[in-house]
């Protein structure tokens, strides 16, 4: 069997989160968030990390897809990172609404209701990243309602 590359390993595992032996989508949701708290007040390096984290999460999960000939391994968290920095594209960070967009988050990622759920029908790295990038607009939209109408 064919060793994954150890860029797409590092890149789809976020640093080693995928590993994490219970939960590893939660652990790296979380991370993201930590993500979002340290870039949240740069808007434009914001949107550049989400963009280039995002191309690079596509290849590396097509990569470690292939490899593992698993159409969406366990290990690969990236998708959960820019998931949770989608979901705030544009929100007011508080730590009100960073506890909210983190369970929406993880409730929308986790039930994949529908279109959502047919995104991970798409090929490869597409189909692992765009499921979760889906969950991080359904967020993102549930979240700017709530934070408006609440002020949180």
């Amino acid at each position: 069997m064919e060793k994954p590359a150890l860029p797409a390993q590092i890149i789809a595992t976020f640093f080693g989160v995928g590993h994490f032996p219970v939960a590893s989508g939660t652990a790296a949701t979380a991370a993201g968030l930590g993500v979002v708290f340290v870039l949240h007040h740069a808007t434009f390096l914001y949107l550049a990390v989400l963009v280039a984290l995002f191309g690079l999460g596509v290849m590396a999960s097509s990569h470690l897809a292939r490899v593992l000939k698993n159409p969406d391994p366990g290990v690969v968290v990236i998708d959960e990172v820019v998931g949770i920095m989608i979901a705030f594209v544009g929100v007011p960070l508080s730590w009100p609404s960073a506890i909210c967009g983190f369970f929406l988050f993880r409730a929308f990622d986790m039930f994949k209701i529908y279109p959502l759920n047919r995104f991970e029908a798409l090929p490869g790295g597409w189909g692992v990243m765009m499921d979760d990038v889906m969950a991080g607009l359904y967020t993102n939209i549930v979240l700017s309602v709530a934070v408006r109408w609440s002020g949180i």
